[in-house]
């Protein structure tokens, strides 16, 4: 978009030189045009990409939710325990803890074990879940898994998701 209003400026310049050196109205007319075309798709395109705009916002959510979601993959690949051996807990700080209390974003837990996970953690691979919202899985004691980083992931999600 800016390589369109750049050539604008330079043909509404290139216009306002004969303007000058003919003392032609239509030139200078021109160049004035050219002028006003560029700020039309200046002011058309900050229009597009307004800050405030929800599908903008939404579009970026998604994205970053996706970034999320391959981080946490990606690092999980890395440092996954042992099948037969229970994932360390997730260190979660205060204020997180009080954020996803509120939180109804759903969560993996596997049945005779204490952690809880995202559908997208690698320790889960392959063993039966069942889906609850973090919010009752921590009200029945469940805790966070230190491979798939769920409170940090869900937290950040919703911090995002209210600006």
């Amino acid at each position: 978009m800016l390589f369109v209003v750049l050539l604008l400026v330079l043909a509404a310049l290139g216009l306002l030189v004969p303007a000058l050196t003919t003392s032609n109205t239509i030139w200078a007319w021109s160049s004035v045009g050219a002028s006003v075309l560029a700020a039309l798709v200046l002011a058309w395109d900050w229009w597009r990409r307004r800050p405030g705009d929800p599908a903008a916002v939404a579009q970026s959510v998604d994205q970053q939710a996706v970034a999320d979601d391959q981080r946490v993959v990606a690092s999980a690949e890395a440092d996954t325990p042992p099948a037969d051996e229970e994932p360390p807990e997730e260190d979660t700080d205060a204020a997180d803890l009080l954020v996803v209390a509120d939180l109804v974003d759903e969560v993996r837990v596997l049945d005779e074990r204490p952690r809880y996970h995202l559908s997208s953690c690698s320790w889960l691979a392959g063993r039966p879940t069942l889906g609850l919202p973090v919010q009752e899985a921590r009200q029945l004691q469940f805790t966070p898994c230190a491979v798939c980083r769920p409170d940090a992931t869900l937290v950040r999600r919703s911090r995002t998701e209210s600006k």
